[in-house]
C-alpha cells in the first residue's frame, strides 16, 4: 500500500465529537492507565486528548458531529456509544480500515461507509481514540501508538489515498467524464427535491458529467458506482450527501471535498442536485446519425490496388488522444506515413478482414473509416453513432469479409449495424432492458466489448450494466435474430482464445470471466478471478504445465491469473485459474504475449508509484516461477516532464518487437517505445511534436487475426 500520492484527509467519521471534549475531560478526569500515560516524559491525558481533539475536529467531526452525536439515519454517535464499550479496540480497527455494510449502535441500525483512515500515524490514531474514549460518558481508556501498530496487523498505509479503499489506479479508471455535454442534457428543477437556484443547478449538471457520469451513469442509475435515483438520494438527506462527496467511501468513491476538487459550495449544491431529476441527455436515432454520415470517397473513387509499396500488414494504427487523431506508423521503417482527424479520444482501432479498412470510435461516438490503399492511407467515411460509445468491429465470419460494420454506444444505449463500404447505418437496437441478476429494468446498459465471431455470421455483443451477452445474428437484418446469454456484471473488455472458438471477457465488477463458446453459442464458464480484471483482449500463451491458456491482469490487485483454454487435451484445467502470477502492481490495463515469442508482457499505467506506472514487467512463459524482470520504458524514451505512463504492449506482425506507448500529458513530450522481444532490449524511439498522448496501438495483422 505504499506510494499512494494522494491529498485524501482523515474522513469526516470521528470528528465532530472533539470540540466538547477538552472542557469534560477537564470537569471528568480519568485514573484509567494514568501511571503509563505520566510516566518516562510521555504526555499526559490531557496533551494526549487535547492533541486527539485537533485531530477530530480536523478529520471526523463533520459526520459525527462535535458533540458525539452523530447524524440521524446517516452516522452513528460516538457519544455514550456501546459499539466500543467493552472493546476500546474496536474504534482503532474503525479508523485504520474503516467500516462499510450493517451495525447497531445504542440499539439503532445504521448502514454506512466510514473511509479509512490507516495512512494516520500511529500516534494520531491513538489520539483520536483517546479523545473519543474520553469524552460524552464513554469508558475513559488510553489507546497507545504500539496497539494501534498490532490492530494493523502490518498492513500499514503511508500516505493518504485520493480515493479510499481502492487507490487512484482503479478510479482513474473507472471515474473517466463523459463525452456528452452537460449543455446536451435537459433537466428542471422539480418540487420535490430541495431548494437549488438555476445557476447552482447547471453548474452541478456540468460537475456530475464531468467527474461522476463515468461511474454512476449519465442517469443515476449505477454502474460501476452506486445508484444515486431520488428515492435513495432524498431518503439519505443533504447533510448525508455533503459527507459522502466530502470523503469519499471505502467502496471507491472519491474524496471530492478533502482532496481539493470541489469546494464547499459546489458540495453543497451538488447534494441537493442530486436530490432533484436527473437531466436526460437526447437521443441519437436514424436521422441524426443519417445528418452526420458523410461518404467522404465513394467506393468506386478509391484505387483498385493498394498506391504504395509499403507492408501494410505492419502498420499500426495509433490512438493519439488528446489530439482526437490517429498516427498510422510502418512498423518496417518506423516512420509515420500520416496523422489522421478522427473522433475524440478514440478508443479502439479495429480492421476489416480484408486488411483493407481502419475503423476508428472515438468516445464521443464518432467512427472513422480509413483506407490504408491509399497513399497516404485517408478517411473515406465518418458517421456519428451517438453522444458517447467505446467499440466497433467489422463482420468476418466466411462470405461475409468487410460488409458489415458494427459500433456499439453508451448513450443512448444501443448498437448500430452499418455498411461495410460506406459507413451508411442500416439497423438501430436499443439494450435497454432487465438486469440479469436482479431482474429490474436498466434505462442505461451500455454497449462494451463487439467481438465479430469466427463460427457463425455474428456478432458478439457485450452489454455492461445488464450483464448479457448478445449473439446478433447478422445474415438476415431486416428480421434480425438476437440470442441473449446472462452472465454476469459489468461486463467489459475480452478477446479470443487462441482458438477463436472461446470469446473470454471481464466482468470486473463481478471479479470474473466469462466465457461463450461461439460455436455452440452458449456460456461455458464463468470463474472468479482477483480484484477488478482488465485484459483488453488478453493474452494467449502454451503454459509448460497446464498447457493453453488465456491471461488477464487486474487493476485492483497485482494479481496475473491466467485460466485453461484446451478442454480437449486439457479437461482438468479447462474454465479454471491455473495460475496466479504477482505482478509489480495493481492499475494493470494490458497483458500481451504472440505465437512467436517466449515472453508475457504486463503494463501498470495506472499503478500510482511511478516506478511502476513508467515500466513494464516482463515474463520468461517457460519459467513463470522465476518472477518478472523490470524494464524502465520511459527512462529509454529520454522524455521531460510528465507522468510518462507506460501504456499497452502490442506486438509487430513477426513476433520480434513489442511496442509501448509512454503517455504523458497533452502539452508534454510522449514517444513509442519499441523493444527487442528476444533481447528485451530498446530497438527505436518515435517521439516529436506530432506524437501527442499516445495510448492504444493496433497492428494491422494481429488485428485482423486476433492474435495477442
Amino acid at each position: 500500500m505504499k506510494g499512494r500520492s494522494c491529498k485524501y484527509q482523515v474522513p469526516a467519521v470521528l470528528a465532530a465529537s472533539l470540540m466538547a471534549v477538552v472542557s469534560w475531560a477537564a470537569d471528568n478526569p480519568t485514573a484509567t492507565h494514568q501511571a503509563e500515560v505520566a510516566s518516562a516524559g510521555a504526555p499526559s491525558l490531557e496533551e494526549r486528548v487535547e492533541r486527539g481533539k485537533a485531530l477530530y475536529g480536523t478529520h471526523c467531526a463533520a459526520c459525527h458531529q462535535a458533540n458525539g452525536q452523530g447524524l440521524a439515519g446517516a452516522f452513528p454517535p460516538l457519544a455514550a456509544s456501546d459499539y466500543f464499550a467493552g472493546d476500546e479496540l474496536a474504534i482503532v480497527r474503525a479508523v485504520v480500515n474503516g467500516l462499510s455494510g450493517p451495525i447497531t449502535v445504542n440499539g439503532v441500525s445504521y448502514n454506512t461507509v466510514m473511509p479509512p483512515l490507516g495512512y494516520l500515524s500511529d500516534e494520531e490514531v491513538a489520539d483520536i481514540a483517546t479523545y473519543v474514549l474520553n469524552s460524552w460518558g464513554n469508558a475513559g481508556e488510553v489507546i497507545e501508538p504500539a496497539q494501534v501498530a498490532a490492530a494493523r496487523g502490518g498492513d500499514v498505509v503511508t500516505e493518504a489515498a485520493t480515493h479510499p479503499g481502492e487507490g487512484e489506479n482503479l478510479v482513474a479508471y473507472k471515474g473517466a467524464p463523459s463525452a456528452i455535454s452537460s449543455d446536451a442534457a435537459v433537466g428542471y428543477i422539480d418540487s420535490d427535491g430541495p431548494k437549488i437556484t438555476q445557476e447552482e443547478f447547471n453548474h452541478s449538471k456540468k460537475l456530475f458529467f464531468e467527474r461522476c457520469a463515468g461511474c454512476h451513469g449519465v442517469l443515476r442509475k449505477g454502474a460501476t458506482g452506486k445508484p444515486l435515483t431520488t428515492d435513495i438520494t432524498r431518503e439519505k438527506g443533504t447533510e448525508y450527501l455533503k459527507a459522502l462527496i466530502t470523503y469519499g467511501s471505502p467502496a471507491g468513491m472519491p474524496n471530492w471535498g478533502t482532496s481539493g476538487d470541489f469546494t464547499a459550495e459546489e458540495i453543497d449544491a451538488m447534494a441537493r442536485f442530486l436530490q432533484h431529476e436527473p437531466p436526460a441527455p437526447p437521443e441519437w436515432g436514424l436521422k441524426e446519425m443519417q445528418d452526420s454520415w458523410s461518404v467522404l470517397v465513394p467506393p468506386e473513387q478509391r484505387p483498385a490496388r493498394p498506391q504504395h509499396e509499403r507492408n501494410i500488414d505492419n502498420f499500426f494504427s495509433v490512438t493519439l488522444r488528446d489530439a482526437g487523431k490517429v498516427a498510422i506508423i510502418d512498423g518496417d521503417t518506423y516512420e509515420i506515413v500520416n496523422i489522421i482527424e478522427t473522433g475524440y479520444a478514440v478508443h479502439i482501432s479495429r480492421l476489416s478482414a480484408s486488411g483493407r479498412y481502419v475503423f476508428t470510435i472515438g468516445r464521443d461516438a464518432k467512427v472513422d473509416m480509413i483506407d490504408l490503399w491509399m497513399n497516404p492511407p485517408q478517411r473515406v467515411a465518418e458517421i456519428k453513432v451517438g453522444l458517447e460509445a467505446r467499440s466497433v468491429e467489422t463482420s468476418k465470419y466466411h462470405g461475409y469479409e468487410d460488409r458489415l460494420a458494427i459500433a456499439g454506444a453508451y448513450w443512448p444505449p444501443q448498437y448500430v449495424i452499418m455498411d461495410g463500404d460506406t459507413l451508411e447505418p442500416l439497423k438501430i437496437v436499443s439494450t435497454r432492458g432487465m438486469t440479469v441478476d436482479t431482474q429490474e429494468y436498466h434505462p442505461e446498459p451500455r454497449v462494451a466489448a463487439i467481438v465479430a465471431s469466427h463460427e457463425h455470421p455474428e456478432f458478439i455483443v457485450n452489454v455492461k450494466e445488464t450483464g448479457k451477452v448478445l449473439l446478433v445474428n447478422y445474415e438476415d437484418i431486416d428480421n434480425l435474430n438476437v440470442t441473449t446469454i446472462g452472465t454476469s456484471r459489468y461486463l467489459h473488455d475480452g478477446g479470443w482464445d487462441a482458438s477463436k472458438r472461446y470469446f473470454l471477457t471481464a466482468a470486473n465488477q463481478s471479479d470474473k470471466i466469462v466465457i461463450i463458446d461461439s460455436k455452440e453459442r452458449k456460456l461455458v464458464g464463468m470463474p472468479d478471478v482477483f480484484k477488478v480484471p482488465h485484459p483488453g483482449r488478453g493474452a494467449n500463451l502454451r503454459d509448460p504445465e497446464f498447457g493453453p491458456v488465456w491471461v488477464t491482469s487486474a487493476l485492483g490487485d497485482d494479481s496475473i491469473t491466467f485460466l485453461g483454454t484446451d478442454p480437449e487435451h486439457h479437461p482438468d484445467s479447462a474454465w479454471k485459474t491455473v495460475r496466479v502470477l504477482k505482478g509489480q502492481g495493481g492499475g494493470s490495463l494490458f497483458v500481451k504475449s504472440h505465437p512467436n515469442s517466449s515472453n508475457l508482457w504486463v503494463d501498470s499505467p495506472l499503478n500510482p508509484d511511478e516506478g511502476i506506472s513508467q515500466s513494464v514487467a516482463v515474463f520468461d512463459i517457460e519459467n513463470l516461477d522465476a518472477g518478472y524482470e523490470v524494464l524502465p520504458i520511459a527512462e529509454w524514451a529520454e522524455l521531460g516532464e510528465g507522468p510518462k505512463r507506460v501504456v499497452q504492449p502490442e506486438f509487430n506482425r513477426a513476433g520480434t518487437e513489442v511496442w509501448f506507448s509512454v503517455w504523458s500529458g497533452q502539452d508534454q513530450e510522449s514517444a513509442i517505445v519499441v523493444v527487442d522481444d528476444r533481447t528485451r532490449k530498446l530497438k527505436h524511439v518515435i517521439k516529436g511534436d506530432a506524437v501527442i498522448t499516445p495510448t492504444g496501438k493496433f497492428n494491422v495483422y494481429n488485428t485482423i487475426n486476433d492474435v495477442y
